[in-house]
């Protein structure tokens, strides 16, 4: 991989601090601060839609809806009263029905953020719901976890269909589109080697962006956003205890939640990056390095931005 790159800026407090988040007027009411729909979860993985809600709403969103398989509509509406939950019909394989596009698609436009992707199963559906969905999100954020990026992929033996739909997919990206993967994900979309990825993160970050014209956030212990004019960020900080189940989940919330506030995608994706690895480092104080929770992060941010904001 090459490729000319611009000097990558450090994400630390004189950039944040320089860089201040959205804040809605004193008198402002919950529409000020954003509505965020989160699309997600799965009969095996539940956790993450709310895991991905409740980060957002912890980064100051006004509003959240989560959309997510009808098997664990109910139970998710009860874990996190303060959200909308919407069902959507799910496929034999535990995913969301392509044809639920019809369902949500009516609604999404009036979103500010929309997160597509922790705890989806079935890529093939998952593929085929987001293509159909794309129409319906007008200028809203859209950030894409997991199962969800498979949009991009251009791997040969891909499900014909997605393949085949990929390219009208990548030349629509003329709204903000974000994609967070880790390197196992970027080598699985880009059709590169895994060491490929990790021996120059930068570079596959920056390449990625330009390719498919969305922000880059790859995750790592150091965590590289990169953006299709070439600009760059670079966050180096947490700990190994950031690596456990459901940390990129509430991470794509933190973004959700801030773009939903009015924050740029780059400006979501440098502050969350940076709130996610303090609240590790935090709970690392607390706990230890190693056997704190994904869902203690979320709890840590409203402090944390606080306390970035005063200063």
């Amino acid at each position: 991989m090459t490729g000319d790159t611009s000097t990558p800026r450090s994400i630390n407090d004189a950039l944040l601090r320089a860089w201040p988040l959205p804040m809605p007027a004193r008198e402002g009411d919950k529409e000020e601060r954003g509505r965020v729909l989160v699309i997600a979860g799965s009969r095996e993985i539940p956790g993450a839609a709310l895991l991905s809600a409740t980060a957002a709403l912890r980064a100051g969103a006004g509003k959240v809806t989560v959309a997510t398989v009808a098997g664990i509509a109910q139970p998710l509406a009860f874990a996190i009263p303060e959200t909308r939950v919407v069902e959507l019909p799910e496929t034999a394989a535990g995913g969301i029905a392509p044809a639920a596009a019809e369902t949500i698609g009516p609604l999404a436009a009036r979103y500010d953020a929309v997160l597509i992707g922790p705890g989806l199963q079935d890529e093939q559906a998952t593929c085929a719901f987001v293509m159909a969905l794309m129409p319906h999100l007008g200028q809203a954020r859209l950030i894409l976890d997991a199962a969800a990026m498979s949009v991009v992929r251009r791997q040969l033996q891909a499900v014909d269909a997605c393949h085949h739909a990929q390219q009208k997919f990548i030349a629509s990206f003329g709204s903000p589109a974000l994609l967070t993967p880790h390197p196992g994900e970027m080598a699985h979309l880009a059709s590169l080697d895994k060491d490929t990825v990790l021996a120059n993160p930068m570079e596959a970050a920056l390449q990625a962006a330009r390719r498919w014209n969305a922000l880059i956030a790859l995750k790592g212990a150091i965590t590289w956003i990169a953006a299709p004019s070439g600009q760059l960020w670079r966050h180096e900080g947490g700990n190994v205890g950031l690596a456990v189940s459901g940390s990129g989940d509430v991470l794509a919330g933190v973004i959700a939640g801030l773009a939903a506030r009015g924050a740029p995608l780059e400006q979501a994706a440098a502050w969350a990056v940076a709130l996610h690895a303090r609240a590790g480092e935090r709970l690392a104080q607390q706990h230890g390095t190693l056997g704190y929770l994904a869902r203690e992060l979320a709890a840590e941010v409203p402090a944390l931005m606080h306390g970035l904001a005063a200063r």
